[in-house]
């Protein structure tokens, strides 16, 4: 930091006092949460339920709407600056898609981003939120460009919005043969039928069409391509920075179910209990054959209790894997990250397993009381 404030000194470099202040913020180190973090969290009302849990279908957690604003928040916090959304109010009432709508629509004016989104009959002021549209019909683009202006080209073709219409459903009727003629507004000519294919053709010719086109065959001027800006990388950051973050947050989950590890320890320790009064020996004779079978039987089933006993996280793993492909495929961390990190992290709790069901049976069964057999 010091070093990059001496250089904008010694080059006279005035950045803008916003980004200057943002990018600053964002490179301090040492805090919880990074500034861009809680920007994001600000721009889509999240701030409110930072920390509550998500939840499932047995913790109660967040509502509907927070949910796809998470997962929203998920795809934005990083530097992706364009999403693709697909019917993403399915499921939804009017409210709560209007809600994240807005809260996509503050992330694109306010963090220059760029989404396209496309819904089914959205509601009047759901539909007001949107600062472009286009509209698809029988495979042909008969209109694209700003929302404002599209009841003025179809008013051009001689179609007009009735009143108490929302537009979201005059823009699908008037392309239909069956709901097309209700919309008619010129005297001056008969109505007949406009396919969607001429409805196409006429927004190619009209001045909303030519000036769109315009815009489309600029010529890409090379000199604004900054090879800089382009990531070199598969991940954002260093192998062992995704290996240390995946730990951290399995020593998070590992802390959040704290209860289980210490109900399965005092599982292990009453069943080695009951194993001590099953095959108590204060000494057996190390040569005889039958004693030397109720030792390996006491050895195979503490063996198989401890085994058995692991497949009581198998749920909580199985829980897990959705959230782990959906952030695998978006490039959040290796496959190999998450699993070494499982890895490490139980084996300090097989390790108190054994050493609890040994420090109960071993006196207890009679194996050799000598510690270096």
């Amino acid at each position: 930091m010091n070093d990059l404030v001496h250089l904008e000194k010694e080059r006279d470099i005035q950045p803008s006092p916003e980004i200057d202040a943002f990018m600053k913020a964002s490179s301090v180190r040492g805090k919880k949460h990074s500034i861009s973090t809680d920007y994001i969290l600000k721009v889509l009302g999240l701030d409110v339920c930072a920390n509550t849990l998500v939840g499932s279908d047995m913790i109660r957690g967040v509502s509907g709407g927070q949910k796809k604003r998470v997962t929203t928040g998920e795809m934005i916090v990083g530097p992706r600056k364009t999403l693709l959304m697909d019917e993403i109010s399915t499921g939804l009432d009017s409210s709560t898609t209007y809600q994240i709508v807005k809260c996509i629509g503050n992330f694109v004016h306010f963090m220059e981003g760029t989404v396209l989104m496309a819904l089914l009959q959205p509601p009047p002021e759901t539909f007001d939120l949107f600062d472009d549209l286009i509209l698809l019909s029988e495979g042909y683009v008969v209109y694209e460009g700003p929302r404002v202006e599209v009841l003025e080209f179809f008013g051009s073709l001689g179609f007009q919005l009735p009143p108490r219409k929302s537009i979201a459903d005059f823009l699908q009727e008037v392309t239909s043969k069956k709901d097309q003629a209700q919309y008619w507004a010129d005297p001056t000519k008969p109505y007949v039928f406009i396919s969607a294919s001429n409805i196409a053709r006429a927004f190619i010719k009209s001045p909303f069409g030519r000036s769109m086109s315009a815009s489309i065959y600029v010529p890409y001027e090379e000199n604004m391509n900054r090879p800089e800006a382009l990531s070199k990388t598969k991940y954002a950051t260093s192998r062992w920075e995704l290996l240390k973050t995946c730990l951290t947050r399995e020593v998070l989950l590992i802390s959040r179910q704290r209860f289980l590890y210490i109900f399965k320890t005092c599982q292990v320790a009453f069943v080695g209990f009951v194993t001590c009064t099953i095959f108590s020996r204060s000494r057996m004779h190390p040569g005889s054959e039958t004693e030397g079978n109720l030792y390996l039987a006491c050895l195979f089933f503490g063996l198989v209790h401890i085994l058995f006993n692991g497949f009581s996280e198998l749920s909580l793993l199985m829980f897990r894997l959705p959230v782990f492909y959906k952030q695998r495929d978006n490039l959040f961390h290796p496959a190999w990250a998450w699993s070494l990190a499982s890895f490490l992290l139980r084996i300090p709790y097989s390790i108190v397993e054994a050493v609890v069901w040994t420090s109960i049976v071993y006196y207890s069964v009679g194996f050799s009381p000598e510690i270096w057999r």
